[in-house]
């Protein structure tokens, strides 16, 4: 089965773990806007920063986006 990413849920699970977006960027040693860029789906997250971020915040990576299943392949 094929999947596709939806929306970025990173606002969310920063708001669940109490952590704020620039300390966050603080942490990955990235600018914010980086950080925004994720959070307003203007940019995808490469893996190892998709990782890093899940790390950081304490979830898993799948709880960074939608996943939304493609049964159309």
């Amino acid at each position: 089965m094929k999947f596709e990413l939806g929306r970025c849920l990173l606002n969310e699970r920063l708001m669940e773990s109490g952590k704020s977006a620039e300390c966050l960027a603080k942490d990955l040693l990235i600018k914010p806007e980086r950080v925004y860029d994720f959070i307003e789906n203007k940019r995808l997250m490469p893996l190892k920063m998709a990782i890093s971020i899940a790390d950081s915040i304490g979830c898993e990576i799948r709880d960074l986006y939608e996943i939304i299943p493609n049964d159309t392949a």
